[in-house]
């Protein structure tokens, strides 16, 4: 059995959706926060970060986006994402990357400045620059959803769930539904799913 150790309020959220949309089976382990590391926990995730997802071969793959993209290779037609050779197959690694490596990393730098600078006195910098980056990731995705639907193809990826996360995350939500008016528009759809609502709760992404 698939073993997904997550914590809630994390990446954890997109994986439990991408298991649940696959119908695979898994044991969900806690790792609560704490100042140090469990070592046997280290041996499958050296940054000490969740989600991790350990395969029933008990390989152990981190990272959101890894094994989100890994998930949708794992069990094609199950509504993840397009697998190689399918229509769509470029976008969602396009948008499964910039997420991850533009939006994602901005929210790390505003949450936790002071992982981007040893100057002290430079942490409120870091964090106004991270909003600043935001801005203009989340603008970049609210142009492609102009009359779009999904963010890949015609039908819901974990792509989308994936950016609901990250709006989620962003630090002003009036600001974000007022300024990118299409990604609400999907995000609204997604907080409405049933199977996501339920998910919501022990995470609270968004008021329920």
């Amino acid at each position: 059995m698939h073993k997904l150790y997550t914590r809630p309020g994390s990446g954890g959220f997109v994986i439990e959706a991408a298991l649940k949309l696959a119908g695979v089976a898994f044991e969900q382990i806690d790792v609560p926060k704490t100042p140090e590391p469990d070592p046997e926990f280290l041996k499958i995730s050296p940054m000490h970060q969740v989600p991790v997802l350990v395969l029933p071969d008990g390989h152990a793959v981190p990272e959101t986006a890894a094994i989100s993209l890994l998930l949708a290779e794992l069990h094609p037609g199950r509504g993840l994402g397009p697998v190689a050779g399918e229509p769509g197959r470029a976008d969602f690694l396009r948008w499964m990357a910039f997420m991850a490596t533009a939006i994602y990393m901005a929210n790390l730098r505003y949450y936790y400045p002071h992982r981007s600078t040893t100057d002290s006195a430079g942490l409120d910098a870091v964090k106004q620059a991270a909003v600043v980056e935001m801005d203009k990731e989340m603008t970049i995705l609210d142009s492609a959803l102009a009359g779009r639907d999904w963010l890949v193809g015609d039908s819901r990826t974990i792509a989308d769930v994936y950016m609901l996360m990250l709006v989620c995350w962003y630090p002003d939500m009036d600001k974000a539904r007022a300024a990118w008016p299409n990604v609400e528009r999907v995000c609204a759809r997604l907080r409405a799913d049933p199977m996501l609502a339920a998910l919501n709760g022990p995470h609270e992404m968004w008021p329920a």
